[in-house]
């Protein structure tokens, strides 16, 4: 009987080891995986911050465009203002080209729809 009760012991402290030892090495895998990550989130992060700041610049730089084409369309629309003007008192007929529709309204030009990207914060 004591043969079978110390058999039984070593059995259940190995059973009990190895028990440990499975539980230590799901504990090293959660720890690798989160610190991985933790590593692609701050890639992530960055990747994002970079495409927030490039697109601040390409909004300036779309402002800055639409300024101008704002200020070009005045100054064509005056120097057809000045040839119609000089066409008039000349007596010659001048070929003076319309404004280009879009260049007129340039909020309705087509442009395809952009998806609106939305950042969890961290927390």
């Amino acid at each position: 009987m004591d043969e079978r009760k110390q058999k039984r012991k070593i059995s259940n402290r190995e059973s009990a080891r190895r028990s440990r030892m499975k539980k230590q090495r799901h504990l090293e895998d959660l720890v690798n995986k989160a610190a991985h990550l933790k590593a692609e989130n701050g890639q992530m992060l960055t990747q994002v911050c970079a495409l927030e700041q490039h697109h601040r610049r390409l909004e300036s730089e779309n402002a800055i465009l639409r300024v101008e084409a704002a200020d070009l369309t005045e100054r064509l629309r005056s120097l057809n203002s000045v040839l119609r003007f000089a066409e008039e008192v000349n007596g010659v007929a001048m070929d003076v080209a319309e404004i280009p529709e879009p260049l007129l309204k340039p909020w309705q030009q087509p442009r395809p729809a952009l998806p609106v990207m939305a950042r969890a914060l961290n927390t």
